[in-house]
């Protein structure tokens, strides 16, 4: 019997959560295959920063063709049967950042848009977001010193912080864990990582759980 009983699990969180680390990690250690967003690659990025009114719309469309392609490619097309699919996001969350984002008319035009393309997506199995507080995730954005998320403001995190929230109470047909972490990381060999890793093994009921993972010491007692 395979360990894991979800065959499409997403790992989400807000911006500088450190996602992508927890999946990147989590796939190697467990054979998953790995979806990551390529985020980095869009072109409209780093003006959308400067100018959020002007580029939201484009850098939002870009986004979601992408995410759409990345995932017929690797969950549709998948076996799904045969291996468990890691992803660093979930499409909804297209819609989720859109709505922030975007006027009211912008906003319409692309819901149609998103509507279409998300009908031919399965939502994951299991859903974790890894919740930090938003001084925690000003830290780590400054850490990585992206240049172009350096004027990120602590409300325009808690407006996304919001926004998925605001979804997870209303979306009844997945298990969705809430990861409560301050600073806490999942390194490996930590007990915060196996525990991550004992919460995807056991079974969860649809609706929302909240977590809380304290900063354990390591496993091995170091």
């Amino acid at each position: 019997m395979h360990p894991f009983p979800y065959r499409f699990i997403t790992i989400e969180g807000n911006i500088g959560t450190g996602k992508t680390t927890v999946c990147k990690l989590l796939a190697e250690e467990n054979n998953f295959k790995l979806v990551l967003e390529s985020f980095a690659d869009n072109p409209f990025l780093p003006f959308f920063y400067e100018n959020a009114d002007r580029y939201a719309f484009p850098v939002e469309l870009f986004f979601m063709t992408e995410r759409q392609k990345q995932l017929s490619e690797n969950v549709i097309q998948s076996d799904l049967f045969q291996e468990t699919v890691l992803a660093d996001y979930f499409f909804l969350k297209t819609v989720l950042f859109a709505k922030n984002n975007l006027n009211d008319n912008e906003f319409r035009l692309f819901q149609r848009l998103f509507k279409i393309l998300n009908d031919t997506f399965p939502k994951p199995d299991l859903l974790i977001y890894m919740h930090r507080p938003v001084d925690v995730l000003l830290q780590n954005i400054r850490a990585r010193n992206r240049s172009y998320e350096q004027n990120i403001s602590a409300e325009y995190l808690e407006s996304l912080q919001n926004a998925y929230f605001d979804y997870f109470k209303i979306e009844q047909d997945i298990p969705i864990l809430i990861l409560e972490l301050d600073e806490v990381n999942f390194d490996k060999g930590t007990a915060a990582y196996a525990e991550l890793i004992r919460l995807m093994q056991i079974p969860h009921p649809p609706g929302v759980q909240h977590i809380k993972i304290n900063a354990l010491p390591s496993s091995s007692g170091r």
